[in-house]
């Protein structure tokens, strides 16, 4: 599959990063903003108090449906989705703007389009979202949403008050990663989404993710070129009422925007990859989402295999099963997870910043189960749930013994991997960065990607980058309310499996993220998030 053979070419290996000759060209590098130039802004009201319930609590469970979608309420989750948080001026007059979602190297390929129909507010019409100035530009007016329905060949887009749609622009990141940035393209959105979804459950707006669609159809409505930026995920907003009138044909729309640099480089596989994981009609769409709903929720961790199980494939249709130690019980169960922190949901999201240095001070172990049970909680969605698995290298956690350990979220439990000290292997399989080593528990998304694509087709690709790009970006948030940090990695592919074999047999490393406590406050800058100038990148 076209897929399979992109994740094995862009593998990283400690061979292939220190023979790849690329290294940054700082005169090219993207603005990290997308500015139409001849369309008026719509000022976003900044009244955002309405974000005061419990992080913890939002990641758990959504509040009481409300009865309107207003355009405060919809500032509210573009804000704490896709927002400017905080400004650091350095010496000289260098600015740096910190954005709500992390994003690797701060790069920020992830842009937002809200398609408005029944928004208490705000004319019905197609807007896309600047967080620099916090405003909204009209790209087309009238009622979409029956178009968008029909691209999602799902009918209650219609009948729903808007729908987010969130785009990449690939330069962005290729400009740092190059063809392996189609795989960021999913971790960003992924995290982007996790506070997205927490922000409008909060506000008891009913998020929906679809990850199933008429790509050029989506293309289209938006006005962007494929060739460079494209739709990832759509997230249904509001209470629902009468379906939108017929849209009739879309006339197309391509709205002059600022050039992000002075050239670009085109990554031919990237575009490969990405076109052979779209859906080209409705019934594609329909289809697609019927074969993914035979994929075994959990992972095949519902009903772990017996002690000493063979590690052979589970079948057409199933992940692989993960055999267990032999001998003493392996199971090391996990105390509850909180049920709040005492942090509310605004106050978290304002407050994360990726961890640049973690010291070695232990987290509790209630503080780990927290942020397993958040990265690991369902959602409401038009895809199927364990698509990743959770494995994880335990360096310092109270009552937990170091070693590696997969996570079963059924059981709320550790499986016991392997028992040792693992901070020098686990620097060394985050491509070699402290951060791996020093964290109190590395967390490794690991996917059973052939069996996903059997099932689910080139498309299982995007679930299982998008999967754990969600899961991490919730362990952030479970992370920062409890007053800890957090940071999302890069990682040696083969190395991770083959660390975690035989119980990791039939998967491949998709996604890390490590947590433990800051060292002197140590948080994300420009300069720690991406490779300076006379270093190569990774």
């Amino acid at each position: 599959m076209i897929a399979r053979r992109y994740h094995d070419r862009t593998a990283h290996s400690p061979a292939s990063v220190r023979a790849s000759p690329h290294t940054l060209d700082w005169d090219v590098k993207p603005f990290p903003f997308k500015i139409y130039t001849e369309l008026p802004a719509l000022a976003l009201p900044r009244d955002l108090d309405a974000l005061a319930a419990d992080t913890l609590a939002a990641l758990a469970r959504p509040a009481a449906r409300a009865e309107r979608l207003g355009l405060a309420e919809l500032a509210a989750v573009l804000y704490h989705a896709a927002g400017v948080t905080r400004k650091k001026t350095y010496p000289g007059g260098g600015e740096v703007l910190f954005r709500a979602a992390p994003s690797t190297g701060a790069l920020y390929q992830t842009e937002v389009y809200v398609v408005a129909g029944a928004v208490a507010g705000l004319e019905p019409g197609l807007y896309h979202f600047g967080p620099g100035d916090f405003a909204l530009r009209r790209l087309r007016a009238g009622d979409l949403r029956e178009a968008l329905a029909r691209a999602a060949a799902d009918a209650t887009l219609a009948r729903r008050a808007a729908t987010v749609v969130l785009t990449a622009i690939y330069w962005r990141n290729t400009w740092k990663y190059q063809a392996r940035g189609f795989r960021h393209l999913f971790w960003d959105s992924g995290t982007l989404l996790a506070n997205l979804l927490a922000a409008a459950d909060a506000l008891g707006q009913a998020p929906r993710l679809l990850a199933g669609f008429v790509d050029a159809d989506v293309n289209r409505l938006l006005g962007v070129d494929p060739a460079r930026e494209a739709a990832l995920e759509l997230v249904l907003l509001g209470p629902e009422g009468a379906a939108a009138p017929p849209a009739g044909a879309l006339a197309e729309v391509a709205h002059p925007y600022m050039p992000l640099s002075s050239a670009e480089v085109d990554y031919p596989l990237l575009r490969e990859v990405h076109a052979a994981t779209s859906l080209a009609d409705a019934d594609a769409v329909r289809a697609w989402r019927a074969a993914c709903a035979s994929w075994p929720a959990g992972g095949g961790r519902a009903a772990p295999p017996s002690r000493g199980r063979d590690v052979a494939g589970s079948g057409a249709g199933g992940p692989p099963p993960r055999p267990v130690l032999s001998g003493t019980d392996p199971t090391v169960p996990l105390p509850p997870p909180r049920a709040e922190s005492g942090r509310g949901l605004g106050a978290t999201i304002q407050r994360r910043g990726s961890t640049r240095e973690f010291s070695h001070e232990p987290l509790a172990a209630d503080e780990l189960a927290t942020a397993l049970r958040a990265a690991t909680r369902g959602l409401a969605a038009d895809v199927p749930a364990g698509c990743v698995d959770l494995y994880l290298v335990v360096n310092a956690v109270t009552g937990v013994a170091p070693g590696a350990y997969a996570y079963d979220a059924g059981a709320h439990a550790l499986e016991a991997v392997r028992a040792g000290d693992f901070r020098r292997a686990s620097a060394h399989l985050c491509l070699e960065q402290p951060l791996g080593g020093d964290a109190a528990a590395v967390l490794y998304f690991l996917a059973p990607l052939d069996a996903l694509l059997a099932a689910c087709g080139e498309r299982g690709y995007r679930l299982a980058n998008l999967a754990a790009g969600v899961a991490g970006g919730r362990a952030y948030l479970a992370a920062y309310a409890l007053g800890f940090g957090a940071s999302g990695l890069t990682f040696y592919d083969r190395e991770v499996t083959d660390f975690f074999a035989p119980h990791a047999a039939g998967r491949d490393a998709i996604f890390v993220t490590a947590l433990g406590r800051s060292a002197r406050a140590a948080r994300a800058t420009i300069e720690a998030n991406v490779t300076l100038p006379g270093r190569p990148a990774r």
